[in-house]
This record gives structure tokens, C-alpha cells and sequence, in this order.
């Protein structure tokens, strides 16, 4: 993600991701209402769809939906190297720990159970979004870093054939 479209100067920009449309709506008004765009799948098929349409900044899926479950969807984006640290939020309806377990043990960055506090919600998602800015910002600082490492390797190099050469003409 070094330098990478997410987190410029933009409203984070969230993809929601579940079959039913009224709930679908409700997340989308009242994220967009925090001052968040929103994209919008009602299935995994879709939301791999518009991950590759336009840039998103987190995913915020149902844990269960079908025929390609959140697990499935987030296994899914983690397997392309373009989104390997995108963070993936899943709603789980279930209070029992087995769906959350699944979720995590797919590479979910976090899951919320239903019913839940949207306060609560939209803090998790500014945590997540924080999260991933200091990572795509670490990685911009490495690839910097590994650009000067090299022009300072080719300065080396260039300085010995430099001293090479006056040794030779002096000779």
C-alpha cells in the first residue's frame, strides 16, 4: 500500500457489503451522515466487483450471507496482493463465538456482533481506518528509505571506479 490511493485527501471511502437492502441503506445513510462515501454490494461477487472499480479505504461486511460468505469475501481480498491490508470489518447476528472465530481465522480485522451501538460501530471503524493510514504511511517512509539505500549504494560504487581511475591515471 506504499503511497497507495487510500487516505489521500478524500472522504475514506467504506464498502458495505450485505443482502439485505434495508439494513444495507441504514448503514449506508447513517455512515454517510459520519461524512463517509460509501459503495454498497449486496454480495461478495459485487464487492470484488467494486474493490477493482474504485478505490476503497475498509470493507464492512455481513458475516453471513451467501453464496460466498464474509469469511470466504475476506480470504478472497487478502488474496490479492493489492488489498492484502485493507481492513475488513464482518457483522456477525450470532452472540456465540464460532462465527467471530471463523471470521478472524479468515483474516478479518475485526467483527461486531448484532445488535450493536452505531457510536460504537463508527469507532471501530476510525480505529481501523487509523490503523491502516500509520501502516500505508510506515510503508511509503520504507520504500523512501530503500530508494536512498540504493542511491547511496550507486554513489559508492561510482566513488570506487572514481578512486579507481585516479589510481590508474597517477600510476
Amino acid at each position: 500500500m506504499a503511497s497507495s490511493p487510500f487516505f489521500s485527501r478524500r472522504k475514506p471511502r467504506l464498502l458495505v457489503v450485505t443482502p439485505n437492502k434495508g439494513h444495507l441503506a441504514l448503514l449506508a445513510r447513517r455512515l454517510g451522515e459520519e461524512g463517509y462515501a460509501i459503495a454498497a454490494a449486496a454480495d461478495g461477487a459485487g464487492a470484488l466487483g467494486e474493490l477493482h472499480r474504485a478505490a476503497v479505504d475498509l470493507v464492512l461486511a455481513e458475516l453471513v450471507m451467501t453464496p460466498m460468505s464474509g469469511p470466504e469475501l475476506t480470504r478472497a481480498i487478502r488474496g490479492h496482493a493489492a488489498f492484502a491490508n485493507l481492513p475488513i470489518m464482518l457483522l456477525a447476528g450470532r452472540a456465540e463465538p464460532a462465527p467471530a472465530v471463523r471470521a478472524y481465522a479468515a483474516g478479518a480485522d475485526d467483527v461486531m456482533l448484532k445488535p450493536f451501538h452505531f457510536e460504537l460501530l463508527v469507532a471501530r471503524v476510525e480505529r481501523r481506518l487509523g490503523a491502516a493510514r500509520q501502516l500505508a504511511d510506515k510503508e511509503a517512509l520504507d520504500a523512501r528509505a530503500a530508494l536512498k539505500a540504493i542511491e547511496i549504494g550507486e554513489l559508492k560504487d561510482r566513488m570506487v571506479r572514481l578512486e579507481a581511475e585516479r589510481w590508474r591515471v597517477g600510476a
